[in-house]
């Protein structure tokens, strides 16, 4: 995948995961993941980063849906995932991100958006 096809499939998976089309943002979201890993890179940090944000998609769809062993089971996987600092490898934000989605898994807020992160 090109950097201009990353481009495009991370502001896809933005614009679906901030409209709450979870399921969609997650297939999106993980063609990014198996460009990296198909790069060689499946246990570095920057897939294990993306395929947290795949595993919160997929829990705020249980979220949804009521299924509250898949919200703890798969919020618990993304959430470790997350952790840390931001990766300069990862176009989105994850720190912010990353207790905006705590809060929303523990039914104490909504759930969190996907931001470009900026260095200021």
């Amino acid at each position: 995948m090109t950097l201009e096809q990353r481009g495009e499939r991370v502001a896809e998976a933005r614009r679906l995961f901030n409209r709450g089309e979870y399921w969609r943002a997650h297939e999106v979201l993980e063609t990014v993941w198996r460009s990296i890993i198909r790069g060689g890179s499946r246990d570095s940090v920057e897939a294990l980063v993306w395929q947290g944000f795949i595993q919160a998609a997929a829990a705020l769809l249980h979220r949804e849906r009521g299924n509250r062993h898949g919200v703890e089971r798969v919020g618990a996987a993304a959430l470790e995932k997350l952790s840390g600092r931001q990766h300069p490898q990862v176009e989105l934000e994850m720190v912010a991100f990353r207790a905006q989605l705590a809060r929303a898994l523990a039914g104490e807020g909504d759930p969190p958006h996907l931001e470009y992160h900026t260095d200021g």
